[in-house]
């Protein structure tokens, strides 16, 4: 049975909650949801879910640790169950995409977001999948810290809620015919 990690980043605790630097998390919590899968915590790192569809065991992890740390439950997750960095995709948050907008792509840097950056460093790999959705544009007037972890507006929000939905949509793609899959029918 082939392994797949998901991974959802943000930033734990009630006064993150609605920060756009949780995309990541709203992500895996609605894949989730759909799914049936609770979360269970993890060695005090994060938390994950774990099921069965078809010929795939799929592991879901949303890392406790804040975002600048994420690495340490993704790259544990994927030693404890022998799952190898091409098995693994990371959902993140990224304010150089339009809000509502998600893009898939299967390596790369982590184009400034430091929980990717902690992730490649210590699954030794750039070749890493990732979802990114859309929080942007950054105001000129906000610094990346403070947008990023400011909440989304109520005229936002829909727009958050269109790209979770598209993010679902495309991780059932992934898991049911590949990343290039849903790379052309998402990108």
């Amino acid at each position: 049975m082939q392994r797949i990690l998901i991974a959802g980043l943000g930033n734990p605790g009630a006064q993150y909650s609605q920060t756009r630097h949780n995309a990541g998390f709203k992500v895996v919590d609605a894949f989730a949801k759909q799914h049936g899968a609770d979360f269970r915590p993890w060695q005090n790192l994060g938390e994950y879910a774990k099921w069965s569809v078809g010929d795939k065991e799929v592991l879901l992890a949303k890392p406790m640790t804040y975002m600048n740390l994420s690495g340490q439950l993704i790259s544990g997750l994927a030693r404890f169950y022998k799952i190898p960095a091409a098995n693994l995709l990371v959902c993140f948050d990224d304010m150089s995409l339009p809000l509502g907008d998600i893009r898939l792509r299967a390596a790369g840097s982590a184009g400034g977001q430091k929980g990717m950056k902690h992730i490649i460093e210590l699954m030794g790999t750039d070749k890493i999948a990732r979802l990114r959705v859309g929080i942007g544009p950054r105001p000129e007037r906000f610094n990346a810290a403070d947008f990023v972890l400011g909440k989304f507006t109520s005229a936002e929000l829909p727009l958050l809620e269109s790209a979770v939905e598209k993010a679902v949509a495309a991780l059932d793609v992934f898991l049911a015919e590949g990343l290039e899959h849903a790379m052309n029918r998402f990108n």
